[in-house]
């Protein structure tokens, strides 16, 4: 989870997804993860406080700010990196598991977001496409990155 003040998804030459200020996250699904995962990460994911308040302190969400969010499927995030000179991807979901999981995280957090935060723009949940090749783009401010788990 990266805080951003602009950030955005590329694939074969096309911006499919663009937003400002919010979050840009990268979801990994490992085996083992279900929907009760997805629903714990949406809540986490929607009500972490990494926003400045009026004295400085990372008190506000990215819903206290009424930004946007941009969930980019990513399943290198799931290799086993502690061996060897390459990784091992046996942790990561099958893919048609991951595209599941991934497509449930982003209809929670669509759900949860507008139906908590009155006043979110209309496109203020955007995705990247999963199983694409990718070009992500982000201004990263602070810079301000969190690894989450649940």
């Amino acid at each position: 989870m990266q805080r951003v003040t602009s950030s955005s998804v590329t694939v074969d030459g096309d911006k499919i997804a663009e937003i400002g200020q919010g979050l840009m996250i990268l979801v990994g699904v490992e085996k083992g993860d279900q929907v009760a995962t997805a629903e714990k990460m949406a809540e986490r994911l929607l009500r972490y406080r990494v926003f400045a308040d009026s004295e400085g302190k990372m008190n506000l969400s990215v819903l206290d700010i009424r930004g946007q969010v941009l969930l980019v499927p990513q399943f290198t995030l799931a290799a086993d990196t502690e061996k060897g000179l390459r990784p091992g991807f046996s942790s990561a979901a099958d893919p048609q598991q991951g595209r599941t999981l991934f497509q449930q995280l982003v209809d929670i957090m669509r759900e949860k977001g507008s139906s908590t935060c009155r006043g979110l723009a209309q496109d203020w949940l955007q995705t990247g496409r999963f199983g694409a090749d990718m070009a992500v783009a982000l201004v990263n401010d602070g810079p301000v990155t969190f690894r989450l788990a649940v």
